[in-house]
């Protein structure tokens, strides 16, 4: 198990772009990328979004994961790499606003650890995003977490994807994700699959591609 130690772990990590010119772009999707993986490994998966007009970005975690347990442990045992990640998150967020994007011409991808935390970060961070998509994860946090979050995400399309069977994503905490994220205003779009691997499918890639088409185009 990765321990993280350092107040900022994830500050001053590499972060890569892919996709559109950020000066072109009619669209940012911040990839975040789960235990193990890397900025470079969930960068393949905003290619095969095939978005036009669409710049990618990927924040790299330090020691390859976000928080060294899992995602149900209590907060302070994830800390201080959670708090971390959100950081690195908000001032990647405040950079692409900066270049004159609005929140609404902004996503969030997950997987996994990345998952979680697209999703922690739009809930604390409610606002109408172009769309939220975390595949296999759900909010953070142990059973009876407060999830009195402030804010509306205004209409934002969510799409939640997680095998029913899942060694890691609690089937219970994917529907608890739905249901906070539709009362803080978000159109949530779950689906659970029969007997999935810890993966992503080409129904959730279609699903998150059509999700993101329209502020891509527009």
């Amino acid at each position: 198990m990765n321990t993280i130690t350092h107040p900022r772990p994830h500050a001053g990590q590499p972060v890569l772009w892919s996709g559109a010119a950020l000066a072109s772009a009619r669209l940012v999707l911040i990839l975040l990328h789960g235990r193990g993986a890397s900025a470079s490994d969930i960068l393949i998966l905003g290619e095969e979004l095939r978005l036009l007009n669409a710049a990618f970005v990927a924040p790299q975690a330090a020691g390859h994961t976000w928080y060294p347990r899992s995602f149900l442990a209590p907060l302070d045992q994830n800390e201080p790499g959670i708090t971390s990640a959100m950081e690195v998150l908000a001032e990647l967020v405040g950079h692409i606003e900066h270049a004159g994007f609005t929140a609404n011409r902004i996503g969030l991808v997950g997987f996994s650890q990345g998952a979680c935390l697209a999703l922690e970060f739009a809930a604390r961070h409610a606002r109408q995003y172009a769309g939220i998509a975390g595949l296999s994860g759900g909010l953070i946090g142990p059973p009876g977490t407060p999830r009195d979050y402030p804010g509306s995400l205004k209409g934002t399309p969510v799409f939640l994807g997680c095998s029913d069977v899942d060694p890691h994503i609690p089937l219970d905490r994917v529907h608890e994700t739905t249901q906070v994220l539709r009362k803080l205003g978000a159109t949530v779009d779950e689906r659970i699959y029969h007997q999935m691997d810890h993966g992503v499918n080409e129904d959730e890639v279609e699903a998150v591609r059509a999700m993101f088409r329209p502020a891509a185009i527009g």
